[in-house]
């Protein structure tokens, strides 16, 4: 695992939980509203990761394991097993675009946060990167029937993504549990051109949700 920092605690990453965060290196998207480009400052070795948890057994539920693309990471599914046994619910997000190794890691995870990042005919537009949607497809499936809570998430940028896109994304992921749309914030962004970018207007927003619980079984927020 190539690991590019640790975020000792946070109360919003991982639902109902108090976790860690671990951040690792690498990405194969390109998105310019990416609000980690450079990750955190510094290096965190696998060593010092896990004297940290074992310090945290018992005050921590969880870890998170984000990114840059925690999936590019050949010994993710070790990773995983190893927080497993010191008594840490796991948490993974992902951009989908590595279903196999999704699968593989599915059935150790407690909780999956996919990222949506367009319609399928949009994915290489905003990412800004040639994409394989039908791997998309495939972690979206697998994520449906793989038997862990999962949720769906896209970052808003108004520029990129039309009313007529979320009804597509809302049609790509029906029957989703839940879906949340993530307000842009044009802060450490990875495309500097995007810094006097908007996102919706909260009305805007209630109308997009308002169209999207024909698809999402639950709670659409942002």
């Amino acid at each position: 695992m190539i690991i590019g920092g640790l975020q000792k605690t946070s109360l919003l990453d991982f639902p109902e939980k108090i976790a860690a965060i671990v951040f690792t290196m690498g990405c194969d998207f390109r998105c310019g509203y990416c609000h980690n480009p450079e990750l955190i400052n510094g290096e965190a070795k696998i060593k010092e990761v896990f004297e940290f948890l074992k310090t945290r057994q018992g005050k921590l539920d969880g870890v998170v394991i984000t990114g840059g693309e925690p999936c590019l990471q050949k010994d993710l599914p070790e990773f995983i097993k190893q927080v497993k046994e010191l008594g840490f619910a796991v948490k993974l997000d992902t951009n989908g675009s590595f279903p196999e190794m999704l699968e593989k890691v599915l059935p150790d995870l407690d909780y999956v946060a996919m990222d949506i990042k367009a319609p399928l005919e949009k994915y290489s537009q905003i990412v800004n990167v040639d994409v394989d949607t039908s791997k998309i497809l495939k972690s979206i499936e697998v994520l449906k029937n793989g038997g862990v809570d999962y949720e769906f998430r896209t970052t808003v940028v108004k520029s990129q993504l039309s009313f007529e896109d979320f009804e597509k994304i809302g049609q790509l992921i029906q029957g989703a549990p839940r879906y949340y749309l993530q307000r842009f914030e044009a802060s450490k962004i990875l495309d500097k051109s995007l810094e006097n970018e908007k996102t919706y207007s909260t009305e805007e927003f209630e109308r997009i949700i308002d169209m999207l619980k024909s698809y999402v079984k639950a709670e659409v927020r942002y």
